[in-house]
């Protein structure tokens, strides 16, 4: 055991990202699971919504604060003091920086909640009254989570940048515990289940994981307690020019939950719970495959270029590209070919009806297609935030939002979820192709374009026919079996599964043997 944690503490990122990945994996299970308990009590209609706008402005509070990149701002800064050999530096700038922190976001927070009348009405014009009242209350109740989020984050950010990454990773499964336990423990005292008794147990989910768990995480790694640090620590100022870019920058990553809500909410009732479904259910492959490369590798790119070492930095990025690229590809045929009876699996019980099945398994299908572009999109901009060059990603990010407004309103309108869906894909591409293209622009980085290039061609064959056959067996064999439904979709899930990895072993191989020969002929 111990030469393990000796490489998570070197920055070893295999070792680091196994330990991340199956933190993740967890935390999506136990996601998907809530998802699932929530779908079999509460459906997708119009009370369903009021739960997924709740969260909007809350999100937002923590999105100004750059709440959600606190990790990826303070370990440069972090990073770059223990390159320096001066970690008590390092810690009375933390000390600063977090008491500033702090006090924003329960201004934030007062104001947000303040305001939200208001901003709910905004958001939400096709709401009645009634739901605009409840929407109004549940945002209130959660809205104290977002101190928890973003205080917490600092001592997880600590943590990542002394290497240690166990503890972070439990802050989402102990979060989506208390959503989890809120909702059954609601629904078990009143007789029935509510949005309500879900957004309660987020509130005690983000203290305990995300706030109380990640202090005693900093614990361990040998933070100090000093409240009376310097409000002018240096790294202050440092904080502020790295983080203000992600706060004024509304950029198309930071807002795609928020359009998916106020877009969704254009389609009909039920549209916005519909598209969370197939977002969430899309999300799971992202945090294993690369969220958790992407988490584990930042610690390593922060401190290669505290050091200097930028083709070091190069190839970092490079061949996490590769890994994240290759598994994502084959991940989103995977769930393109067989969204049908995942859905149908995962969330069809209760009162969630053969209505809500088709939605989602129509908007799941587009999203799929995000998947490669979210995994290479982790990788890019902490490759880009490593080297603190904030500003590009942000810039780009806004830049394409604008345009995607509009195309979002006519797209719900004329396209229902799939039109949502699309248009998120679509933009995102274009997102991270921008970000792809600035990266590998210089001279020294071109070589390595060319061998993620080779990847991706090399990648594709393996997926395509394999994609098509699942999907194909899934969608002929399912009207053809008897019995309760979802033995049959069990079946068609097992089977299309299978096929996907029997083509990907058998006719894809083929295609991948004759381009690697072309490729060895042509000198590659």
């Amino acid at each position: 055991m111990k030469p393990f944690l000796d490489r998570l503490r070197s920055g070893n990122v295999g070792a680091a990202a196994i330990v991340v990945a199956a933190g993740i994996l967890l935390s999506r299970i136990l996601g998907i699971v809530r998802d699932m308990i929530f779908a079999g009590m509460l459906g997708s209609d119009a009370v369903t919504d009021q739960y997924v706008a709740a969260f909007r402005i809350p999100d937002y509070a923590n999105y100004l604060l750059a709440g959600g990149f606190l990790t990826i701002t303070f370990i440069p800064i972090f990073a770059k003091y223990l390159a320096d050999e001066d970690e008590e530096g390092g810690w009375d700038g933390f000390w600063s920086i977090l008491r500033w922190l702090s006090i924003g976001i329960s201004l934030l927070a007062i104001v947000a909640w303040i305001a939200a009348p208001s901003l709910i009405r905004s958001l939400y014009p096709d709401f009645t009254d009634g739901q605009v009242a409840t929407t109004i209350r549940l945002t209130r109740i959660v809205l104290p989570a977002q101190f928890a989020f973003v205080v917490g984050a600092m001592f997880a950010a600590v943590q990542y940048a002394k290497g240690v990454f166990t503890i972070p990773t439990l802050a989402p499964i102990v979060y989506n515990v208390g959503i989890i336990s809120g909702g059954v423990a609601w629904a078990a005292t009143t007789g029935s289940p509510d949005p309500e008794g879900f957004i309660w147990g987020a509130l005690a989910g983000a203290f305990v994981g995300n706030l109380a768990l990640q202090v005693w995480g900093a614990r361990r790694v040998g933070m100090p307690v000093r409240l009376a640090a310097s409000w002018r620590h240096p790294a202050v100022k440092t904080y502020l020019l790295i983080a203000v870019p992600l706060m004024i920058g509304q950029s198309i990553v930071g807002l795609d939950e928020v359009f998916m809500s106020v877009f969704g909410s254009m389609v009909g009732e039920g549209a916005q719970t519909d598209l969370q479904y197939a977002r969430r259910t899309m999300m799971v492959p992202i945090g294993v495959i690369a969220q958790a490369a992407a988490v584990a590798a930042y610690p390593t790119l922060a401190r290669l270029f505290a050091e200097g070492r930028r083709a070091a930095l190069l190839r970092t990025v490079d061949r996490a590209l590769k890994h994240v690229l290759v598994l994502s590809l084959a991940a989103a045929g995977f769930v393109a070919a067989l969204a049908l009876p995942i859905t149908r699996i995962l969330y069809e019980r209760g009162a969630f009806d053969a209505r809500a099945t088709d939605a989602v398994s129509a908007a799941l299908f587009v999203y799929a297609f995000g998947i490669p572009v979210w995994g290479a999109l982790q990788i890019l901009t902490r490759a880009f935030y490593a080297r603190r060059q904030m500003w590009t990603p942000v810039i780009v990010g806004t830049v394409i939002t604008v345009p995607a407004i509009g195309a979002y309103i006519v797209a719900a309108r004329s396209l229902g979820v799939e039109g949502v869906a699309l248009v998120s894909v679509l933009s995102l591409a274009a997102y991270t192709t921008t970000l792809g293209v600035l990266w590998y622009r210089p001279a020294d980085a071109r070589a390595g374009f060319a061998g993620v290039a080779r990847t991706m061609g090399r990648s594709i064959p393996l997926v395509v026919p394999a994609a098509a056959i699942a999907g194909g067996i899934g969608w002929a064999i399912a009207p053809g079996l008897s019995g309760p439904t979802w033995i049959w979709t069990l079946a068609a899930l097992a089977i299309g599964a299978a096929a996907f990895a029997g083509a990907v072993l058998g006719i894809g191989g083929v295609f991948y043997d004759w381009l690697w020969r072309r490729d060895a002929q042509l000198g590659g």
